[in-house]
């Protein structure tokens, strides 16, 4: 079973990418593989939808790629041929039940997250009144990257859905309703 890990040019099996904590102007990332019953539920949602005439097996193969791609296209997602939150909320499917379908036992964990080197006072500031905004952060609007800070976006994502790994992914940030690339920027 191959494996990828790359932002824009993918090709493998089916898994969810998420950008890493790392500065996000280096465009790093990770992806979450999912398992065979979250590929075969996939792929028999497309069958459903019309937009996969192969068999729902699990098996995350050229044809399947291919027919998520035309379902994003024709949907008017960008057409990368991999998971991401707004192609699973078009599919109709709950992205945490995807995620906890079984992992790998060979699935990587992420990367630990490094945030406060990458990211300004200011931004962090912008990030913990957001998160504070929607309920998640107590602590001090100060743009310190702590423990407080750690917890509540591991809260956050634990609330919306999405992997509770604390990570600022791309993801997250949308979540939030921040721009992902002017985090200092007011949420929309």
């Amino acid at each position: 079973m191959r494996r990828f890990a790359c932002v824009l040019a993918v090709a493998g099996p089916l898994a969810i990418a998420q950008a890493s904590a790392a500065p996000l102007d280096q465009g790093l990332s990770y992806v979450q593989p999912l398992s065979t019953a979250a590929a075969r539920d996939v792929q028999d949602r497309l069958r459903q939808l019309g937009a996969y005439d192969g068999p729902a097996d699990g098996v995350w193969g050229r044809g399947s790629r291919l027919a998520l791609e035309r379902f994003q296209r024709t949907h008017g997602l960008q057409p990368t041929g991999q998971l991401n939150q707004a192609t699973v909320a078009t599919l109709g499917l709950n992205w945490a039940e995807l995620l906890a379908a079984g992992q790998p036992a060979a699935a990587p964990p992420p990367p630990p997250a490094q945030p406060t080197a990458a990211l300004s006072a200011d931004v962090v500031r912008n990030i913990q009144s957001r998160l504070r905004g929607l309920g998640f952060y107590p602590g001090p609007i100060d743009g310190i990257w702590g423990p407080e800070m750690q917890t509540a976006i591991e809260r956050f994502q634990q609330g919306r859905g999405l992997q509770p790994n604390g990570q600022l992914t791309p993801a997250t940030i949308t979540a939030m309703g921040l721009d992902p690339n002017n985090l200092s920027a007011p949420p929309h």
